[in-house]
């Protein structure tokens, strides 16, 4: 205590400008918490959340029992799983390739270039998906064409979904993802690698004994991270690139709650479906960083 009297005494500063972040944080993700309970009550917003009756796990049962609960779970896990399989490694592989390039001028260019694509918004993305998809002049259909394939409209097919969805994002967030790999492998000692070309390893051995162990715990609290937001797939991009013949890929949980809790008004069930969720996250990160504690030696906590 005495110490942290002292570092508040000379670092008050500091500490005053922590307070900002902080109240943010306490403002937007703990104080609506008290409107979560509205998932165990009949929520009727002319009586307010506490005066509206209580209806205990009535909504979660629901969901439960419902004949779309298997087919939301499956589609969010599915689509998720596929999304981290693709691009988690994808990052790392970026990074450890422009870490090997030599020349400076071309390995800021080819960072900028893998980079830039973040900046565009998730409609821009999807409006070119959308264009490259067109049967008549669509940049999919004129590769297709040359395969002797039929032209079609990928974006309305259920069975395209996924692969566009993910392909799509492993493309536009690649560059932006490998940057703290990058930062994290310029923090390994330049010596490791001058001894390592004196015994006579190659790039690749480098690479795998050298690159690969630096940056490990790096790549591991990342992925604790990615699995803790399993469920969480993107949103916006989903609902931009739903449509009805596409919807038994496409509908997700995420999805399903917009339309039940912002269209259709039920707010309570809406809310439930959300609580189940996050749920099912806050388990597969407590899970995951038990197990990274355990074999790896690395965790959050």
């Amino acid at each position: 205590m005495k110490a942290l009297r002292r570092a508040l005494r000379n670092r008050y500063d500091l500490y005053l400008l922590l307070l900002i972040p902080l109240a943010w944080y306490i403002l937007f993700q703990y104080v609506p918490m008290y409107g979560l309970q509205i998932a165990f009550r009949r929520f009727n917003p002319s009586l307010g959340i506490t005066a509206s009756p209580w209806v205990g796990t009535l909504y979660f049962r629901q969901f439960f029992n419902s004949y779309y609960f298997e087919s939301l779970l499956v589609n969010t896990l599915v689509l998720s799983i596929y999304q981290m399989a693709l691009g988690f490694p994808i990052p790392i592989v970026l990074a450890l390739l422009i870490n090997e390039v030599r020349i400076k001028p071309l390995q800021k260019a080819v960072q900028n270039i893998t980079y830039i694509p973040y900046f565009l918004s998730i409609v821009v993305i999807v409006s070119m998906l959308d264009l490259f998809s067109d049967p008549s002049y669509g940049l999919f259909n004129k590769l297709g064409a040359l395969l002797g394939a039929a032209p079609q409209d990928y974006i309305t097919r259920a069975q395209y979904f996924r692969p566009l969805y993910v392909f799509s994002g492993v493309w536009q967030n690649m560059g932006f993802n490998s940057v703290i790999y990058i930062a994290a492998l310029t923090a390994i000692d330049p010596q490791l690698y001058e001894a390592a070309s004196i015994d006579g390893a190659s790039r690749l051995r480098k690479i795998w004994h050298i690159s690969l162990p630096g940056i490990l715990p790096t790549i591991v609290i990342l992925f604790i991270m990615r699995i803790g937001s399993l469920m969480n797939v993107g949103f916006e991009k989903v609902l931009l690139m739903q449509n009805p013949v596409n919807m038994t890929t496409s509908d997700v949980i995420s999805t399903f709650i917009y339309r039940n809790g912002i269209q259709k008004g039920q707010f309570s069930y809406s809310a439930a479906v959300g609580i189940f969720n996050s749920l099912i996250n806050l388990i597969l990160l407590v899970g995951a960083n038990a197990l990274s504690r355990k074999v790896t030696h690395s965790s959050l906590w």
